[in-house]
């Protein structure tokens, strides 16, 4: 799923980590003031769960309907035969999952506006929308097997890190009615003030202070998986914070020996979005090195690991590349 500006596949920067805690304090904000209100979130009918969205009800059907239940889109066209195979199955799915995403079909030819917006190039394409956060899911008519783990892991990610569980699905009540049902009071989670104060100290600039609040999460709830991300996420900050990138970059370069130049400019290709380098680098390093050194350099792998996803085919790839280096 970027809602990080964001990305599923997990790509790391200084700007997608502040932009995935925005997009989940908007969500948990959005649903809290449509508690409030009496708005939305009430069961729906299965015929509720795939609609036609055009430019004019873009914001409510999709944007604000992201803070609740992830939109997935389907840009399609009449004229288009791949979409005549792609959108059936997407809206059998949609009811299949049962809540747990919303399935919104857009023409193109009748919204050119959201066409060059997604800057889609050609059709069908898929995107999802979490937390009002975009990102693209696939293009062309995928099988369903592979249409299945996308949306396994658009859920997975939509409710560990911005906490959408989806809507509650009642096959007796009648389409459209939840837009008339008075929404349940969201009840806060146990640790919902402490993992604000990280986002509020990751905002400041505070990285040490968003450290402690997820740790204090995680003495008391080791298995909370967003403080898990949070942490990696912050202590990787925290270690680029202060680095001179291109003499890293140099020492790297100069001493492929040297462990702590190698660790460092890992976290560096992280921060930048180079995943596979990042891995690599380490992996290459595991293979050169043994006993106390060899140990740390995997340590740091799997910290690396928790940022990215341990669902991100390239993580599972080097969890691979990782156990042939060690044994």
């Amino acid at each position: 799923m970027q809602p990080r500006n964001m990305s599923m596949s997990g790509v790391v920067d200084l700007a997608a980590v502040k932009a995935a805690q925005e997009a989940k304090a908007k969500a948990e904000q959005a649903r809290a003031e449509a508690a409030r209100q009496g708005g939305g979130g009430g069961a729906v009918s299965p015929a509720d769960l795939v609609i036609d969205v055009d430019e004019a009800g873009f914001e409510r059907d999709v944007l604000q309907r992201s803070t609740e239940v992830p939109v997935v889109i389907d840009f399609w066209a009449e004229w288009c035969e791949p979409c005549k195979q792609l959108s059936p199955v997407l809206e059998r799915l949609a009811v299949e999952y049962n809540g747990r995403f919303v399935l919104a079909k857009i023409d193109v030819d009748a919204n050119q506006m959201l066409m060059q917006q997604f800057g889609i190039q050609g059709i069908p394409a898929v995107f999802a929308v979490v937390a009002g956060q975009a990102l693209p899911l696939f293009q062309g008519a995928a099988g369903e097997a592979q249409i299945r783990q996308t949306l396994d892991q658009l859920v997975q990610v939509a409710e560990q890190r911005f906490g959408l569980t989806g809507l509650a699905v009642d096959p007796e009540a009648d389409p459209g009615a939840a837009e008339q049902q008075q929404a349940p009071t969201v009840p806060a989670g146990p640790y919902d003030a402490l993992l604000e104060a990280a986002v509020q100290a990751l905002d400041a600039g505070d990285l040490g202070g968003a450290v402690q609040a997820y740790k204090n999460v995680l003495s008391d709830d080791p298995g909370n998986m967003e403080a898990k991300l949070g942490l990696a996420q912050a202590e990787l900050l925290q270690r680029v914070q202060g680095l001179d990138p291109a003499q890293v970059r140099k020492d790297a370069a100069d001493k492929p020996g040297d462990v702590r130049a190698q660790v460092a400019a890992a976290d560096l290709d992280l921060v930048g979005g180079h995943v596979e380098d990042a891995f690599g680098r380490l992996i290459d390093t595991v293979q050169r090195t043994a006993g106390e050194e060899r140990e740390g350099v995997r340590v740091r792998l799997l910290e690396l690991f928790e940022v990215v996803g341990a669902e991100d085919p390239r993580v599972v790839a080097a969890r691979r590349a990782l156990a042939r280096a060690l044994f």
